[in-house]
């Protein structure tokens, strides 16, 4: 586990440093530009390296062993940083709005736009920011499912949104270059609905984790479990937990007249083989019943898949 929190530390230190770059570029020739929508885009880039500090607070704590009061250990303290994360996402979104929409009423009642100054330099910022956003989100993507980092994940859907918009600004480059000064706010506008869709996505992710909403198929679970030795049925399967760390307790049903001890030799043994079935399940909590009647009736056989046991 600290080796795991130490590559996805490592890769948030590695993305704020693009992040930073790419923000500062952006910001820095918005400004100077007059153009709102590149400007907005560097704000939207800067939300990016905020969400990796807050990323890499969140790890921190998230690394810690699991203690008396955290007895499932700290790893959702990943998942709260990728909610506040879409928080910070939905900030933009306002920032962004906020900025579109101040210079259309200033259009709508004056009938001037500032004036936006497009040159090859304008298009050179946006495409060199454009190359390493992509290049940030494929190396975070990989890197995020390699790990089973939540965090990762959510954040490279952060970055994926910064495309987007970069590309917006883009078109509104181009709009402007060809005299429709008005294409810059309203460009802004879209920008602001690309930044909510990936701060929806990014709460999604973090809803699956705080809803424990089941992370293994119980089906899957339930084949493998009736493919090993000493087991006649199975019920009960629940899983939770983040996109690495996964606990799951269930129930198995065994040869009634077999001794207590060797039921909890059946049940030991298929823990440690299903912790090595799934990548990322930490522990099972296995109840042993008697294969009776009553808990027949509680185990459910639908079509089950094949599975290789031991």
């Amino acid at each position: 586990m600290e080796q795991r929190a130490a590559g996805i530390k490592k890769v948030l230190w590695q993305i704020l440093a693009l992040n930073i770059l790419v923000a500062v570029g952006k910001v820095a020739w918005g400004m100077v530009s007059r153009s709102t929508a590149m400007f907005a885009d560097g704000i939207h880039s800067f939300t990016d390296g905020s969400g990796n500090v807050v990323a890499l607070i969140a790890m921190k704590a998230a690394s810690k062993p699991a203690d008396e009061d955290h007895p499932y250990g700290h790893h959702k303290y990943e998942s709260f940083a990728s909610a506040a994360i879409g928080v910070m996402l939905c900030l933009a979104a306002w920032k962004v709005v906020s900025g579109s929409v101040t210079a259309l009423v200033a259009y709508a009642r004056t009938g001037v736009h500032p004036p936006v100054e497009v040159t090859a330099t304008s298009f050179a910022v946006m495409l060199i920011t454009l190359g390493i956003n992509v290049f940030v989100v494929w190396f975070e993507t990989r890197q995020g499912k390699a790990l089973g980092s939540d965090v990762l994940q959510s954040d490279a859907k952060h970055t994926l949104s910064d495309i987007w918009v970069t590309l917006g600004v883009l078109v509104s480059l181009v709009l402007v270059k060809a005299g429709v000064a008005i294409a810059d706010p309203i460009v802004g506008l879209f920008v602001a609905v690309a930044i909510v869709w990936a701060a929806v996505q990014v709460f999604r992710g973090a809803h699956t984790t705080f809803s424990d909403q089941q992370r293994l198929d119980p089906v899957d679970v339930l084949g493998r479990a009736l493919a090993f030795p000493g087991v006649r049925g199975c019920h009960n399967i629940r899983s939770r937990g983040t996109g690495a760390i996964i606990h799951m307790d269930m129930s198995i049903l065994v040869d009634p007249v077999i001794t207590v001890e060797a039921g909890h030799a059946i049940a030991r043994d298929l823990e440690h083989w299903l912790c090595g079935q799934y990548e990322g399940l930490a522990d099972v909590v296995i109840h042993v019943e008697p294969d009776d009647e009553d808990q027949r009736s509680r185990s459910l056989h639908p079509a089950l898949p094949i599975v290789d046991a031991p």
